[in-house]
């Protein structure tokens, strides 16, 4: 029996009816890296596209592993990508996106040092080249101390992640917005984070995408799903010690802060909104705990707890957003 080496990193790429030029665009742009074949898989998870994009990756096939799936959601497209990841490293790339070389070799680096158990990178919406300036040593830090200092980017293709953290950890299915509970139970599993500079992915921003949807139905969802995540990390909180208690209630907190912004500029009534709230008050979350986290985060939990300030705010919202317009983070 062949003794196969085992990679170092395996890129989880998932994938559903995207145009064939721009997913082999993603497949490229792992394969430019400076990796041997041996230390690199590339794992396409095919969930259910209505033409399998096989026949049009036919040249680049032979460096990947090819999985098709019934359509499951990208939640489960995922999970399959991480049951069939042998790589010590885990790097999620969405198939309509690209990585960036010349920021992203610098994190691989850093990852083949051995040093570090999560290395978080930039995103750039614009297909330029983004880099960082060679240090000899970056400060590692706990994932628990990162969370309690930093507002997090929690999208799962914004870090490379050594995969034993993630223990039984995986993806909710049917779930919008997974990102915002699988990455804070990931972070707070890491021993030695680093927070680089580096710009090493490309996010496509495209209309017709999910966290572009303003069906009605689709924004219901977005916010139930949001909802059921804070009270998910919350409960999670009370279970840890009490460092990585505070870490994850800072997070619950800016994951509450943008619920509330979102029910205010998305949802069809005031009702809704004063329904949502009374259920976060429920469940402890609201009004919103007097922490001084961010100014931004003071300022705002002070204008929602006056019902007053909250219908003035709710005014000016609808006047300033249109329902097309994308979910922000972190307002």
């Amino acid at each position: 029996m062949e003794n196969k080496k085992k990679p170092f990193i395996s890129f989880i790429v998932p994938c559903y009816d995207l145009p064939i030029e721009m997913l082999a665009e993603c497949i490229d742009s792992i394969l430019a890296l400076p990796l041997r074949r041996d230390e690199r898989e590339i794992i396409l998870v095919d969930d259910g596209s209505r033409q399998s994009p096989a026949g049009g990756l036919a040249e680049r096939m032979d460096e990947i592993t090819y999985i098709r799936q019934e359509n499951q959601g990208l939640s489960m497209a995922r999970n399959a990508g991480i049951d069939m990841a042998a790589g010590d490293f885990i790097q999620f790339v969405d198939g309509d996106d690209m990585l960036i070389k010349s920021g992203y070799e610098e994190c691989l680096r850093m990852a083949k040092s051995n040093e570090y158990d999560v290395i978080l990178f930039h995103p750039a919406s614009k297909r330029k080249a983004g880099s960082m300036k060679r240090h000899k040593a970056f400060r590692a830090t706990s994932g628990e101390e990162y969370m309690l200092k930093n507002n997090q980017r929690a999208v799962v293709w914004g870090y490379i992640f050594r995969k034993d953290l993630l223990g039984d950890l995986r993806f909710t299915p049917g779930t919008l917005h997974e990102d915002e509970e699988f990455t804070p139970q990931l972070l707070l599993r890491a021993k030695r984070l680093c927070a680089t500079k580096a710009i090493a992915y490309f996010y496509r921003q495209r209309p017709n995408s999910i966290t572009h949807n303003a069906n009605k139905r689709n924004i219901i969802k977005r916010l139930n799903d949001t909802e059921r995540i804070i009270s998910h990390l919350a409960q999670i909180a009370q279970s840890k010690e009490p460092l990585a208690r505070k870490a994850m209630e800072r997070r619950v907190a800016q994951l509450t802060m943008d619920y509330i912004y979102n029910i205010i500029r998305l949802a069809p009534s005031g009702t809704q909104l004063e329904r949502r709230l009374k259920r976060l008050a429920g469940n402890g979350l609201f009004p919103l705990p007097k922490q001084h986290y961010t100014a931004t985060y003071t300022l705002f939990r002070t204008v929602t707890g006056n019902r007053l300030a909250r219908t003035l705010l709710t005014k000016l919202l609808k006047l300033a957003h249109c329902p097309a317009c994308r979910m922000p983070s972190h307002p």
